[in-house]
């Protein structure tokens, strides 16, 4: 009798939807059930995602349609602000499915498991409803907590993204002649993912965003004001504690490169820099918002919620 568990996917025709396919397509215990997308209606999965094999197309679901189609778990790849009236339909009609919103939409709300897993596995008990933290905020929030507890002020955080992660939708933002030669800074104050950041790790956090010409990958660097001077050993050797055991953190002695974590499913983090005095400390985060920023970390809190290795299907 076959063990699989059946993923549906809302939003299908963007980037972490190809991603999330290709995954689900390798995944030993896993089984597209559906595709929703509207501009792709009735095209083979096949035909836009090669490692997909199989007949299933592309549907344009109705909220009705995707609650009752009888899926183990869907996953919603949306823009934000979409997510509310497709979680009411399956709450009403299937509440038992696994849910994992991709979006902001239920980061801040208490019901929802918030899924970074090497930072919040511990405090998952069973939900059905996970939120999945997002691409920026996942590099901030893991560059910051092994030295949380021993920060003397707000951590200042200088993202850089590719422009895969402003989604297809056209926009300054995703586009190619605009960026050329370019880093385009935007919402400096008040991003989202800074308000995600301060909650979860019950600090305030500035984190200035920009967007960068190349296509993925995000690069975060973390100034770092400490109560008390350390020793640079001292710092890499805590990081490298807080993170054994996690296959998808490598610790580094050098700064991480964007380009080396470019389509890896995993976080490099390090650079590690002391100012004179050893109160002050600068951090790089690197990571692919694709994968660990968005699909890959899906796959682990799906992994986790059907009782399966974390890392099940994730190529190491």
């Amino acid at each position: 009798m076959s063990t699989s568990k059946t993923v549906g996917i809302v939003g299908a025709r963007g980037h972490t939807g190809a991603e999330l396919i290709r995954l689900i397509a390798r995944h030993p215990h896993l089984e597209l059930a559906f595709v929703s997308s509207r501009e792709l209606d009735g095209q083979k999965v096949s035909d836009h995602i090669p490692e997909f094999s199989g007949e299933l197309r592309y549907e344009n679901l109705s909220h009705e349609q995707v609650g009752g189609n009888g899926a183990d778990a869907v996953i919603l790849a949306l823009p934000n602000g979409k997510a509310a009236e497709l979680v009411a339909a399956i709450d009403a009609q299937a509440p038992d499915t696994v849910v994992v919103d991709l979006s902001a939409d239920y980061r801040f709300d208490e019901r929802w498991y918030y899924g970074l897993p090497e930072l919040t596995r511990q405090k998952y008990a069973g939900q059905k409803r996970i939120s999945n933290p997002g691409c920026y905020a996942t590099a901030m929030q893991l560059a910051i907590a092994p030295l949380k507890d021993r920060l003397a002020g707000p951590p200042q955080c200088f993202g850089v993204s590719g422009y895969s992660g402003a989604g297809t939708t056209p926009s300054d933002k995703n586009n190619p002649e605009l960026l050329r030669d370019n880093l385009m800074p935007y919402a400096l104050a008040d991003h989202l993912h800074e308000r995600e950041v301060s909650r979860q790790l019950g600090l305030p956090v500035e984190f200035m965003p920009h967007v960068a010409p190349h296509f993925r990958g995000i690069t975060m660097t973390v100034n770092l004001w400490l109560q008390t001077a350390m020793k640079i050993e001292d710092i890499r050797a805590l990081y490298r504690e807080r993170y054994a055991g996690e296959p998808l953190i490598q610790v580094l002695d050098e700064a991480p490169w964007v380009s080396r974590i470019a389509g890896r499913h995993g976080v490099e983090i390090g650079g590690f820099t002391l100012a004179p005095g050893g109160k002050r400390l600068v951090v790089v985060a690197t990571l692919d918002n694709l994968l660990k920023g968005a699909a890959t970390q899906a796959m682990q809190n799906l992994n986790l919620a059907f009782g399966h290795e974390e890392l099940e299907g994730v190529p190491l």
